[in-house]
């Protein structure tokens, strides 16, 4: 764990630092060999060196974001497409319920993950 990372984290009101908590495991369970770095000023978690998930917190709300998703579609009101459509991001208010499952599958399929 990069202590940067934590420091971003923990910098957080509580109940998002809570949700970047519950990201940050879900990534590495489903990345074990997953690399974190403050990149950008934000977490970006990296896999053979290439980012493959970003955490960006907001003022009301916490931002996953996945990369290399062209082939994911959008799911309007969850999942919205940024940029060409290479990246994915879920948004996060305080109340909300995060599927981490359907994170997890997403960062699999991205990242060609078992």
């Amino acid at each position: 764990m990069d202590h940067d990372v934590t420091a971003y984290i923990e910098m957080a009101k509580p109940w998002q630092t809570r949700v970047c908590t519950g990201l940050r495991e879900m990534v590495h369970r489903t990345l074990p060999e997953a690399e974190e770095a403050l990149q950008y000023g934000k977490p970006h978690f990296l896999r053979d060196g290439r980012p493959s998930a970003v955490i960006h917190i907001a003022r009301d709300k916490v931002s996953f974001m996945v990369l290399h998703a062209a082939g994911i579609e959008a799911v309007p009101g969850l999942l919205r497409s940024l940029g060409n459509g290479d990246r994915k991001a879920i948004d996060i208010r305080e109340g909300d319920e995060v599927d981490h499952d359907f994170l997890a599958d997403i960062l699999r399929r991205t990242t060609g993950a078992r």
